[in-house]
């Protein structure tokens, strides 16, 4: 098969998990909206899920995906079985550390971040105490989904794309499940959307494993974190997140300003964001992350003039492909 064709099936598998993770996530938004409105439990919510939605985004998707895909590729081309599982490992530990020490440092200092990201909430007590509830609630979301970005990468890696693009859609199932059945279990209904998150969180992460462990990749603790691989893999993240970082400062900024407008403003900014990525995420993203295998692959094997030519194709399709992101 060749390299166009292999990309051009891959970015047919992501372009379709993400289409039906989009059209469930509309519903999704339509659930939100019937059950909460634009009102002060909305706003509050889409607030505390942009704070850890910001750093997964970051740390994950935004820069550990496309920093760990070549390094890794070139070891799976290169080097011996035994030395792409150790990679892998080291990558896994050193995920779950950082992973795990972002995600206590935001539930304790929860209340810092919203008065930073929203700092008109705070003259609204009600408002900025679930404000910070719910991003407490929320935060070990970004643990999950961290690992779920390694666990992307190197399936892609391995040229399988089908679970990583189809994951998102648990999120949405997830949500609105929790809302109809745990709408009138709390006291604030909007804990069920919270609790909704984390479970979904979570079972993209677990979707992983059984195709993860089908191929031969399992989970071991390895402290090893002076491998070059992984120094190279950490000095690929810095680009990635310093293009990550200005996408998501538009965003900080636009929550920063709604934060002072009236009453539902920042869920009207969600609604509206959502629908303008719509289109964008179903061909760029697709394309993209198809692409960064093949070209991954080339590249390991010096196969220089190939690769220029598969990227010049790349960004012809998908100009703006680089500075999107995952769109759950």
């Amino acid at each position: 098969m060749s390299e166009n064709h292999k990309i051009t099936k891959a970015a047919s598998i992501i372009g379709m998990g993400t289409l039906l993770s989009r059209i469930l996530g509309f519903v999704r938004d339509m659930v939100i909206a019937h059950f909460f409105g634009a009102g002060m439990a909305a706003d509050a919510f889409f607030v505390a899920f942009r704070i850890p939605n910001l750093w997964r985004r970051l740390v994950g998707e935004g820069s550990l995906t496309i920093s760990f895909i070549p390094v890794y590729t070139e070891y799976l081309t290169q080097r011996s079985k035994e030395e792409s599982q150790e990679v892998t490992h080291i990558a896994f530990t050193l995920a779950g550390v950082i992973l795990f020490v972002l995600t206590v440092l935001g539930i304790l200092f929860s209340p810092i971040l919203i008065q930073v990201i929203a700092p008109g909430f705070f003259k609204i007590p009600e408002k900025f105490q679930l404000t910070v509830m719910l991003n407490q609630i929320i935060f070990p979301y970004l643990f999950f989904m961290g690992l779920f970005a390694l666990c992307m990468g190197i399936l892609n890696s391995l040229r399988h794309f089908f679970a990583p693009a189809i994951a998102p859609i648990f999120l949405n199932l997830s949500m609105i499940v929790s809302v109809f059945l745990f709408y009138y279990a709390f006291q604030k209904p909007v804990m069920a959307l919270a609790l909704g998150v984390l479970a979904g969180g979570l079972i993209q992460f677990l979707f992983q494993v059984p195709f993860l462990m089908k191929r031969g990749i399992g989970f071991r603790f390895n402290f090893n974190f002076r491998h070059p691989a992984i120094k190279r893999i950490g000095s690929l993240m810095i680009p990635g997140l310093i293009g990550t970082a200005v996408y998501q400062l538009n965003v900080f900024i636009d929550t920063l300003f709604a934060s002072f407008l009236p009453g539902g403003s920042v869920s009207y900014l969600y609604f509206a964001d959502r629908l303008m990525e719509f289109p964008l995420g179903i061909f760029a993203i697709a394309i993209g992350m198809a692409a960064l295998p093949s070209l991954s692959g080339l590249a390991a094997q010096g196969k220089r003039e190939e690769q220029k030519k598969r990227s010049s194709l790349h960004f012809a399709l998908s100009p703006s492909s680089a500075s999107l992101r995952w769109w759950d």
